[in-house]
Order: C-alpha cells, then structure tokens, then sequence
C-alpha cells in the first residue's frame, strides 16, 4: 500500500456516503469529509479503490459544522454528524434520485417525489441499539472496521437511553465476560434490554438481570443463550408496547420512533387497500404495517421469518382483536413462489425487506395479479434494483417518500409504490 500526501477539493458525496475528489482522473473516497472542503489527506490504493484519510481539513465546505459528539470522528454510528441538517438532506435526496435513475432506469419525471418527512429531533432519536463489551466496557463499532469505540454516553439515543451504555456497564461487570452483544430498545419512556450471551445462560447473567430491574434502571432483560445452547428467557417486563404493536429487544423495530409513524401512515395510504382487497404482506416483522392494513383491508397474509418477530405480531394481533390476519412463519421469497406456483391472487402487496432487497418481486407481483404494491426500502441501491423488475414486468412507479429515520447517517428509509398496467392503477398525469 503506497502512501501519499495530497491536497484534496471535495467535489461530491458517494453513495456510501464519502466525500470525492478528483486525482488524475481517478476517484478518491474520503470519510468524514464535505463537499467544498479542501483538505490535506493520506492517499492510499485499497484493492480497485483510491481512498484517503483526512489529516487535516485546509478549507470548510459550507456544510460544514463541528459534530456534538466527542466520539463522532472514531465511532461508526453517526458518520455523517459533520454535516449540517441541510446538507444531510440534500445529499440523501440525491442518493436516492441517483440510485433509481443509473441502477434503475428511471429518471425524476418517471415518478412523483413527495416531501421529505425529516425527522423532529436530531440527536436523542434512535430508540434501539447494538452494543459489543470492550475491555469490561459497552461501546459501538469503529468507523468502516470491528474495532470496537468505548461509549458510555451517546446523543444519538433517545433521553431514556442516552446514559445507558455506561449505567449497564457499571451494572454489570463481570457478567459481560461472556457476552457477544446488548441490545437496548427503549417504547414510550419504558427500557428492555437483551443479553446475548456467547454460550449457556449463567446464574450471574439471571442475578444481574433481576438486579437491574429491582433497582429499576431497567423493566424488563430478555436473556439470549449462544446457538443450541437453549431459549431465550424472558425477566420482568421484557415486552414493551406502543399503539398495540409489541416489541421485544431481540427483534427488528424501526430505530426513530417518530418518524416511524408517519412512515407507516403513508405506506398503508400509498397501498389504497379498501375493504374488499386482500393484502400480501412480505417481511411483516411484528405488525408494524400488518395492523393498520389488517383495518383498512378484507384479509392480511402476513409472513415472516423471524419467530420472535412473528410470535410478537401474533400476539398483538390477540390482543387487538384482529381475524382477518393470517401469519406464516418463513423465507418470503419461497414462500411468494409457492404462491405464484398456487395461482393464488391478491389485490395489494406491500413488503419492507432487508438491505439485500427482495429479489423476483417483478415476477410475483406480476404472477400474483397485485393492482398496487408499495416497497418500503432501507437501500436505495436495492429499491432501484427492485424498481426496475417491478417496472419491466408491467408495474408503473407512482411515488417516491423519503423518511429520516436515521439522522446524522447517511441511511435513508424509502417508501415507493406502484401500480400495475391495465389494473386500473396507472398513474394518474400530472
């Protein structure tokens, strides 16, 4: 690896959310930088990349600001808290935009880009995370490495959790030793949190979880063993609640709670199920989606494949009262072939997959005979892809939403729909 010190202008940000420069014609992505800052960096080859490493930054952008947090040039959860909220949009935008027309094939006149919905609060936002022990210690992943950065206070976490990696810490001492992770998940004000232990549950893991719910740090622990080494046992009030939805700190939830309301508005309106339809729903998680669609809808196939997640949407969905929803635990992608291969029909899909995207859904959706289906994205690099199978198996995109769920990241959700040809859902000229 041969190193050089260059002065560098940063013309753009990259999709992955690096500043560019430009040297000899070559791309070099740096971190933690902005466009308009002139910089002085360590240049390095890194495989067919040109990347470097900022030394000292000569000039500032004009989107520019100096982070809140300490940590925020070592630690990987906010990689973007060097740009002002203004530019943080900007650029997501523009990721989004670019991503659907060189990845997918659709320009800014194929679809109608809605407002961005950003979110109120900039910091003390995100209600869950994952933590690593660090030399007796709780902290987060380095920037771009499994290095692990010491945290005993983050801003990025809601009020509740902000404190808690170093109260945990303290609580928990000698029971970390043999733990992979903590999960911490905090629902209107109550906190659970998860230990997931490398092997078999010990009593030490059992007394320090009763301990901090009798002091009343936490309401509730759920106790994870190392793979086959048993079931999760649940302590205190380990099940939190908000609108009927349950959540568990073992399982998926959006990180931003408020913004994840208006997310979920908008993708059960964008679906225009009516009370006639019936719903496919691919990656249900623990209804989320599933009980605002199960009320607007004739019947909801919900599937999933994790237990937990599903056993949580089941219960809420008891609770609730719902009889119109039917849960399957499994591979969605499977699990809509079998359907294809059923010659089963549903009106309306909507799914939310996992960064890697939802490969086929062109085909199904298609196969399923779905008037509408709504995809609700995490990767824009994934929804381009899925974009362009929807739009080449006769599917006409409608709208894009942008939701900041994650602010001071350079993440995005995403919310496109769109509607089939001859389905009596083209889009409507404007």
């Amino acid at each position: 690896m041969t190193l050089r010190r260059l002065e560098l202008s940063i013309e753009r940000l990259s999709k992955s959310g690096d500043g560019v420069a430009e040297v000899a014609g070559r791309a070099v992505f740096v971190p933690g930088t902005v466009p308009g800052d002139r910089v002085l960096a360590e240049v390095f080859e890194q495989g067919k990349a040109v990347r470097g490493e900022v030394l000292e930054v000569l000039s500032p952008g004009p989107g520019r600001r100096s982070p809140i947090c300490p940590l925020a040039d070592r630690c990987g959860g906010c990689d973007w808290m060097h740009l002002t909220e203004d530019t943080q949009h900007e650029h997501k935008r523009h990721i989004v935009v670019s991503a659907l027309e060189h990845l997918g094939g659709l320009g800014p006149d194929a679809y109608e880009l809605l407002p961005f919905v950003f979110s109120p609060m900039p910091y003390n936002s995100r209600r869950r995370a994952v933590l690593h022990p660090v030399k007796g210690r709780l902290g987060f992943f380095g920037k771009r490495s499994h290095t692990h950065v010491e945290v005993d206070l983050c801003p990025a976490l809601t009020p509740p959790l902000e404190s808690l990696p170093g109260e945990l810490a303290d609580a928990l001492g000698t029971a970390l030793k043999d733990v992979d992770e903590v999960h911490l998940l905090e629902v209107g004000g109550q906190i659970s949190f998860a230990l997931m232990a490398k092997g078999a549950l010990r009593p030490k893991h059992r007394e320090a979880a009763q301990a901090l719910i009798r002091d009343e740090l936490v309401s509730g622990v759920v106790l994870v063993p190392g793979a086959g080494k048993g079931a999760p046992e649940l302590h205190g009030a380990a099940v939190l609640e908000d609108d009927g939805v349950l959540y568990r700190p073992d399982a998926f939830a959006q990180a931003n709670a408020d913004v994840n309301r208006p997310l979920v508005e908008h993708a059960v309106a964008a679906l225009e199920a009516g009370p006639d339809d019936s719903v496919l729903e691919l990656y249900s998680g623990n209804g989320n989606f599933t009980f605002p669609l199960a009320a607007a809808a004739a019947s909801v196939l919900a599937v999933e494949s994790s237990t937990v997640s599903l056993g949580l949407a089941q219960q809420g969905a008891r609770k609730l009262g719902f009889t119109n929803i039917r849960f399957v635990e499994g591979d969605c992608e499977k699990f809509a072939k079998g359907l294809v291969k059923e010659s089963k029909r549903f009106d309306r899909i909507l799914l939310d997959p996992p960064r890697t995207g939802a490969p086929g859904i062109g085909e199904w959706a298609s196969r399923l005979l779905a008037a509408r289906v709504v995809y609700v994205a995490c990767d824009p690099a994934a929804l381009a892809r899925d974009a362009a199978d929807l739009v080449a198996h006769g599917f006409v995109p409608r709208t894009v939403r942008l939701f900041d769920l994650f602010p001071q990241t350079r993440h995005i959700e995403v919310v496109m729909s769109f509607s089939r040809e001859g389905a009596g859902g083209a889009r409507p000229s404007s």
